[in-house]
């Protein structure tokens, strides 16, 4: 079961099943059809179920003009009617010829709902997703959104259901924008995707926003940059780990990969606690709250040196203290990947967990997380984004899991990188091993949420301009 990455407490989460269920009850209705602009793009829809466990659009996006599209410049939505204005969604892509990890999955509100459309799910790419030649089409989009509650959702009400369109065929009742332009489809009425009052509409955060950027080109872990920076070393006693574990700041190293400047955290152990080392780096101040959080990771499957199968936590997260049990201006959110299982699972899992609060004696948990039980191994890119009603993370530019109001921060956090183990069951034997996780660059922009491109291109800026380091985070 997932925990939470804490400096100095433990606590266990809730678990929660995702399950994919198939309806395929028949409605009537007759597809629309749209002609599209010389030069620009055709949606075609093909609707994956008609049932009411979960919504299946199915998508192709077509390039039938002159010249080459890039696809992260593409945004498709499909509009639909909540079945409750409380009711939250949650997007998954079943399948994808361009890869799931390169198409992102969004949910947002009309400005003037109507009545059969108040939500709509907007479908973008990442960069990774490359171009459209003239002619081609994206292939198969096979993608589906479902209640977070797995209560059943009405479809036959959404407008821009066809349960008659059992193939692909051109739809106007979704929208394409190209390059903040719409050029395909007609929004519910009311409803253009580029109308500027339409509060939900997605555009480019302002140029300057309050941000803390960290490139990690620093020496070594005692570095005086280091703590200039605003970052601590961990050095002192306490959980997360097995008891008798230390943490070892000389563990945490330094060194260039790929032409960047990279952190390491090493942690090693011979079977006990006394050998165990773990590391931890985190921020001295907790001024961190909604905004968008990303980092590049590189988590590791197996030891650089030593036996493999310890259970092992390779993590990024933001934090603050619980004041109290149940306290509930408590707030974490986290990245949590098990190389080799651990809290009962016994292969790969990555997780991420928002919390709300907690009470460990008697154990008591309240928190939401989302899980997917597959190796990680290599370099990814993560990114969380909170505003004031939705917590959102994503893998690689995929969106992987979107979590609720109830969980949303009331007090400003730290942000924080460590690496550690459960307990010491998942390998019994006493010969030495090692374990890094390796850090590229963190960043923090305060109260903006920004797409995974945005983030990619802010990175790339500053590493253009040859800026390692920024914090203009306000103090709480």
């Amino acid at each position: 079961m997932p925990r939470p990455s804490l400096g100095r407490t433990r606590k266990n989460s809730l678990t929660f099943a995702l399950a994919a269920v198939l309806g395929c009850a028949g409605l009537a209705a007759q597809p629309a059809t749209a002609n599209a602009a010389p030069g620009e793009l055709t949606v075609q829809y093909h609707t994956g179920s008609t049932g009411s466990d979960q919504a299946e659009p199915w998508l192709k996006v077509k390039n039938v003009g002159a010249a080459g599209v890039a696809l992260s410049g593409v945004k498709v939505r499909y509009y639909f009617k909540s079945d409750t204005p409380s009711t939250t969604y949650r997007f998954a892509c079943s399948w994808a010829v361009k890869g799931c990890a390169k198409v992102t999955g969004t949910f947002g509100t009309l400005a003037r709902p109507t009545a059969n459309a108040d939500r709509y799910l907007e479908i973008g790419f990442t960069a990774g997703a490359g171009s459209l030649a003239p002619g081609a089409d994206s292939g198969d989009l096979q993608l589906r959104f479902y209640r977070s509650d797995w209560q059943p959702l009405n479809q036959a009400d959404d407008y821009s259901f066809g349960p008659a369109q059992t193939t692909y065929g051109n739809w106007s009742k979704v929208t394409a924008q190209l390059d903040g332009a719409v050029v395909w489809g007609s929004a519910p009425e009311g409803n253009d995707p580029t109308d500027p009052t339409d509060p939900t509409d997605p555009t480019d955060p302002p140029a300057q926003g309050a941000t803390l950027f960290d490139d990690f080109d620093y020496t070594a872990h005692n570095d005086p940059k280091i703590s200039a920076h605003g970052w601590n070393v961990r050095s002192d006693s306490g959980g997360p780990g097995v008891p008798g574990a230390t943490w070892a700041p000389e563990n945490v190293t330094f060194s260039s990969s790929g032409g960047n400047s990279v952190m390491n955290l090493e942690t090693s152990t011979s079977g006990t606690g006394e050998s165990t080392r773990q590391t931890e780096v985190l921020t001295k101040a907790t001024k961190f709250k909604n905004g968008t959080y990303a980092a590049r990771i590189r988590f590791s499957d197996a030891p650089r040196r030593g036996p493999d199968g310890d259970h092992l936590v390779q993590t990024f997260f933001t934090i603050n203290d619980l004041k109290a049990p149940m306290a509930d201006d408590y707030a974490e959110y986290d990245f949590e990947y098990l190389p080799n299982g651990g809290w009962g699972e016994t292969s790969n899992i990555l997780y991420t967990t928002s919390w709300e609060t907690y009470n460990p004696d008697p154990w008591q948990a309240v928190n939401q997380h989302t899980e997917s039980r597959q190796s990680y191994d290599g370099w990814h890119d993560v990114l969380l984004t909170i505003d004031d009603s939705t917590i959102r993370y994503y893998i690689d530019g995929r969106l992987f899991g979107t979590h609720d109001a109830a969980y949303l921060p009331e007090r400003p956090m730290s942000i924080n990188f460590n690496q550690w183990l459960i307990d010491l069951t998942g390998q019994s034997g006493t010969s030495p091993r090692k374990y890094d996780e390796q850090v590229d660059y963190v960043l923090h922009v305060k109260d903006q949420v920004l797409t995974p491109a945005t983030v990619a291109a802010k990175v790339a800026a500053y590493r253009s301009a040859g800026t390692t380091f920024e914090d203009t985070v306000p103090s709480s």
